[in-house]
């Protein structure tokens, strides 16, 4: 039985080590560029922590928090603070726009967060605003602090909802103590002090 000769067994690993290289300059790139837009609302913006969100066990998203150079601190009274924030869902299954909505105001009234006039306004603004999302989407929020939310969908821009209320009350579904997912809470907050 003969051997293969060494100079084609060095060829070819060096084929399999350009390819393994080629691929993940090109994820790089790919998540590199998933961040532009994050990068563009926030200076100087970097992932502080990510998780899974389950429901019975079923992976329904990936979230991904980041914060600028001053990070995440929130107030003493449970408000999410003065630092822009963003927070990146990507989607592991095709979901209905309006339902996104719909458990968004499910979750804001868990917490008490607005009236039930503000909440019922909020629900449409979302309802008008979030699109149905397929597996791998991503919806990214960014937190204007005391002004807005705003929302982007694949890296291009959704629209926002000027009112600072809602901005607290959408983000806290996912930072306030409260939260009814608080795992998902200590993984996104894994590098800060909140």
């Amino acid at each position: 039985m003969s051997r293969p000769h060494p100079s084609r067994s060095l060829r070819a690993l060096f084929f399999l080590l350009c390819s393994l290289l080629l691929a993940s300059s090109v994820t790089i790139e790919a998540m590199a560029a998933d961040s532009e837009h994050i990068k563009k609302e926030i200076p100087q913006a970097h992932a502080l922590g990510s998780g899974t969100f389950r429901w019975f066990g079923i992976a329904v998203y990936d979230a991904q928090l980041w914060v600028g150079k001053d990070g995440y601190t929130p107030e003493a009274s449970g408000k999410l603070g003065q630092q822009p924030l963003a927070l990146d869902l990507t989607y592991a299954r095709s979901l209905v726009g309006s339902k996104i909505a719909e458990a968004s105001i499910e979750e804001i009234q868990k917490l008490k967060l607005g009236t039930a006039d503000q909440r019922k306004i909020w629900l449409e603004q979302m309802r008008k605003l979030f699109p149905d999302v397929k597996e791998g989407n991503h919806i990214t929020g960014i937190f204007i602090p005391a002004e807005a939310a705003r929302f982007y969908l694949n890296g291009k821009l959704l629209g926002e909802i000027k009112d600072a209320d809602f901005a607290n009350a959408f983000f806290s579904i996912w930072l306030d103590k409260k939260t009814t997912a608080p795992d998902l809470r200590q993984k996104l907050l894994a590098g800060s002090n909140g």
